[in-house]
């Protein structure tokens, strides 16, 4: 693709003065926002290599402008791979895990405070009928914000589900990509949803037709030196604009060459197979590792910039916000970028103390970003 370099004026640092904080016991990974403006809290998902996993729900400290505390706490096998809440629409305190399987937690009062308990927990139909004990591992999900009956997971096995929550029941599934599929999305369009995979696609699919799928874009072919073929690039997440559907946000697998690391490739459906931008400010950064590093015998390791989460804003179609292993959340303003571009300027910037695992940004809480970095989880006043 022939692109152009496009700065985007100078970058604002977000001052550190408004976030708040909360500190947990183990690495967090899954992080999403409650739905409602009235209520200042998230589900937070640990990402341990250890027996078990854990969720939990954070909230404001009453009078405190700068700390959150846990109000509830709930134990998983495995580790949950994403969580949300359900939409505003849905009225309700449901939040959803997926980890080994689809699971429906609410939140509610007890003697003692808060607690999540467990309405139900849903299994998918392994697709190849082999097996009926054993559920393939669900990679993603999303819950559509036009119709919170409607909500569908990603997996392992190729497969995307679609379930109904009024029965808490699977209605479909469909084989939606020729590998591992890693993350879903739903257009403003509660019949249209799109995926990614270890394939490099990015498909769309029509629930009321699901024989077919359109393919958006594919990642370039790249010689893996091990094996000596050809095989392209993982994508690894998606998120379709929330209040223009004609633009899709997605990014690959991360590395050290020059294969697209720390980009993220903003896609038109209007005009598909190519990039309409890729947002380059993710860098790679240098850190010290072996023995001795106190005395000057550690060798410089360069830790690759990748990015790891994506979320466009709920309250504009033209800001994104990425984050990485470089630490840095990073907000962008697309609305003055000519197509086929390169942007290498973010509007804000935010540097946490470590690699940033995750991010939400929803219309409950549009004034805040919150992120999360090795056990740290942070509110961003944006």
């Amino acid at each position: 693709m022939s692109t152009a370099k496009h700065s985007t004026g100078s970058t604002n640092t977000t001052n550190k003065s408004h976030v708040i904080e909360y500190r947990s016991k183990f690495n967090v990974y899954a992080l999403a926002w409650r739905q409602t403006r009235a209520e200042f809290g998230l589900a937070i998902g640990s990402c341990d290599e250890a027996a078990s996993s854990h969720v939990e729900v954070v909230e404001k400290r009453p009078g405190s402008e700068s700390q959150m505390r846990c109000v509830a706490r709930a134990d998983f096998e495995y580790p949950v791979t994403k969580l949300l809440w359900a939409p505003e629409k849905a009225q309700s305190s449901l939040v959803c895990s997926t980890s080994d399987l689809l699971r429906v937690h609410e939140l509610v009062e007890s003697g003692e405070g808060k607690a999540l308990s467990l309405r139900g927990t849903l299994k998918q139909n392994p697709h190849q009928k082999k097996s009926s004990v054993f559920s393939p591992p669900l990679t993603s999900f999303d819950w559509s914000e036009v119709d919170p009956a409607v909500l569908v997971t990603s997996s392992i096995d190729t497969t995307c589900s679609v379930w109904d929550m009024n029965r808490l029941e699977q209605k479909t599934q469909l084989i939606a990509h020729d590998k591992a599929v890693y993350d879903v999305c739903f257009s403003r369009n509660p019949d249209i949803f799109g995926s990614v995979g270890a394939d490099g696609s990015l498909r769309t699919f029509d629930l009321r037709s699901l024989e077919h799928s359109t393919i958006l874009y594919e990642t370039t072919s790249r010689l893996v030196s091990a094996t000596q073929t050809m095989e392209s690039q993982a994508l690894l997440r998606i998120a379709w604009n929330r209040l223009d559907s004609n633009y899709i946000a997605v990014f690959g697998e991360g590395g050290s060459d020059a294969s697209g690391a720390g980009k993220v490739v903003v896609v038109d459906v209007r005009v598909p197979s190519v990039a309409l931008l890729e947002l380059s400010g993710h860098r790679m950064r240098k850190q010290e590792v072996g023995a001795g590093a106190s005395k000057g015998g550690s060798k410089n390791a360069t830790i690759a910039g990748g990015v790891n989460a994506i979320a466009w804003a709920p309250h504009s179609s033209a800001h994104l916000c990425t984050v990485g292993e470089d630490a840095y959340a990073l907000v962008w303003d697309l609305s003055k970028a000519p197509p086929r571009t390169v942007l290498d300027a973010p509007l804000l910037t935010y540097i946490a103390n470590e690699p940033i695992n995750n991010v939400s940004w929803t219309p409950g809480n549009q004034d805040w970003i919150g992120i999360a970095a090795g056990k740290t989880v942070q509110a961003l006043k944006v």
